[in-house]
């Protein structure tokens, strides 16, 4: 461990001795913990970090409009504009590339849930499903049966190793709600939970925030911390070892991510691709997501904040938004595109500018609770090695497929629980009546498919189905079609093998009522497994 006066020399090198100025205070506990913390800190790149901070919050956004150009055709594939022959084809490649244990999912996980209201990882969030099932409970299912559809369809028995980034605030719980819940039947050496660095959070003079008398106010380095975290914790070497050549990245708030998307995997494979992007369309021409283009003949994501109104408004021939390819963070990556970054490209990585509100302690050492923004995080993004792609991809996909986040606690206006449980339960409604099936309430009114399909309807039919029975709707048909279902109703494995047992079988339509909705979670089955 660094000496105390090394440290107040380094401090006072960075213009940081403030950081001491609760010293005598501490105890000896406390201080031997602080001397930890310290001693991790990167002091020569200190100073940089904090004048760079100050001088980023107080620039103007850059205004890129006159280097912008849309992304070419040929780089571009669409679940909505491809023909079925291409989509099918690219879906075939994913499968196959997903049974001989070529893919790999990383999920970016480090950040803290303050915009949602809960002090756990947002992974462990419950958004009120009919299951009570969690994003994480729900994100390992899907695991679960793509690997089952990729052997199904090859005769393998492949494995979809599941990376995740967790940071000091979310390893420690994420690593128990794990394995409290006996990392929901996958095989805990095939999950890697791996840790992202902290940095200072900064003033607006480039002043290191105290959180406590003894602690820096530390923030996760945004998710482009990954890089860094790669190299850190030796995760591309495992991935080698693995044999995995291709990872699907994303963020932990999607409720409607296709966990190692075989379509998307296809497509990126079959182009030679070595990055990709998936994306929707804009729902309107200043919605608040980052855009990806072309600047300056290079790929890259220009945030909102960086174009003009006007350059928004821009339409084709065809009346659409010439810029409309919304970000989701949801990306593919070669391991040897990764192996370039973490080599060559993570140092020039820019840094972003978050404003916060960071717990502090003044200077007479009182905790003050700020009621507007009085702090800088740095963040790098995770998108930004766009433009070091040697050949990049963009695939589009359905908003209401694909896209719900969950930001915001509920009453607001969206990306809330509410809105992201009726995104999911709208779709598993679609789902259900797009194979032949009727749903009705328990007055016995039927919810008609328009009823059922728009996320906007504040009370979607209660009809939930287990990511183990269907991936993405498939093999739905068989156990649906002709049948009547009383919601709440709840498709899990055991449901389904009562549907497929009923086929042909002269008996009643099969309905779950609240009543077996009830008796089950009594029993402390919330999620209805078999």
């Amino acid at each position: 461990m660094a000496s105390l006066e090394r440290l107040q020399r380094g401090l006072e090198s960075a213009g940081q001795p403030h950081v001491l100025q609760f010293w005598p205070e501490l105890s000896e506990e406390q201080r031997d913990a602080f001397l930890q913390e310290l001693a991790q800190l990167d002091l020569q790149g200190l100073r940089e970090h904090c004048e760079a901070a100050a001088k980023a919050a107080a620039s103007p956004p850059a205004c890129l409009d006159q280097h912008m150009e849309p992304l070419p055709p040929d780089s571009i594939g669409s679940v909505r504009k491809s023909d079925t022959k291409s989509l099918s084809r690219w879906e075939q490649e994913g499968l196959l590339q997903i049974s001989e244990s070529r893919v790999g999912v990383l999920l970016l996980a480090g950040g803290q849930g303050t915009r949602l209201g809960v002090q756990y990882p947002k992974g462990m969030y419950n958004v009120g499903l009919p299951s009570g099932k969690t994003l994480y409970q729900i994100q390992a299912e899907r695991i679960h049966k793509i690997q089952e559809i990729a052997d199904s369809k090859h005769g393998s028995k492949c494995t979809v190793p599941w990376y995740i980034m967790t940071s000091e605030f979310t390893l420690a719980p994420t690593e128990k709600f794990f394995e409290e819940n006996n990392y929901f039947g996958l095989q805990p050496s095939n999950i890697i939970m791996f840790e992202q660095r902290m940095i200072p959070a900064v003033t607006f003079d480039g002043k290191v925030i105290l959180q406590g008398k003894g602690k820096i106010a530390m923030a996760p380095d945004g998710n482009g911390g990954l890089y860094q975290a790669l190299v850190d914790n030796e995760v591309l070497q495992d991935m080698k070892k693995r044999g995995v050549e291709y990872l699907h990245v994303y963020c932990v708030d999607n409720i409607l991510v296709k966990m190692a998307d075989p379509m998307f995997i296809g497509f990126c494979v079959s182009k030679g691709a070595d990055c990709g992007a998936k994306v929707v369309e804009k729902a309107y021409p200043a919605e608040p997501v980052g855009v990806v283009c072309r600047v300056r003949g290079v790929s890259q994501v220009v945030e909102y904040s960086e174009i003009k109104p006007e350059t928004t408004e821009l339409r084709g021939p065809g009346d659409e938004f010439v810029y409309s390819a919304g970000n989701i963070c949801n990306h593919f990556f070669t391991r040897t595109f990764l192996q370039d970054v973490t080599e060559k490209f993570k140092g020039q990585l820019k840094q972003h500018v978050a404003i916060k509100k960071v717990p502090f302690v003044d200077t007479c050492g009182n905790q003050v609770k700020p009621t507007k923004p009085n702090g800088i995080k740095m963040e790098k993004f995770v998108f930004d090695v766009f433009p070091f792609s040697r050949n990049f991809v963009v695939f589009e996909v359905v908003r209401e497929d694909e896209f719900s986040p969950l930001k915001n606690a509920d009453g607001a206006a969206k990306d809330s629980p509410t809105t992201a449980r009726n995104s999911l339960l709208a779709q598993h409604c679609r789902w259900a009546t797009s194979a032949g099936g009727t749903l009705q309430d328990e007055h016995d009114n039927t919810f008609l498919p328009s009823a059922s399909i728009s996320a906007e309807d504040s009370t979607p039919a209660q009809f939930e189905i287990s990511p183990l029975v269907s991936y993405f709707g498939e093999g739905l048909e068989h156990l649906l079609k002709g049948k009547t279902l009383t919601t709440p109703f709840i498709l899990d494995e055991k449901r389904a093998k009562e549907l497929q047992a009923s086929r042909g079988q002269k008996q009643e339509d099969v309905e779950l009522d609240a009543h077996y909705l009830a008796v089950c979670r009594a029993k402390g089955h919330p999620s209805i497994h078999p």
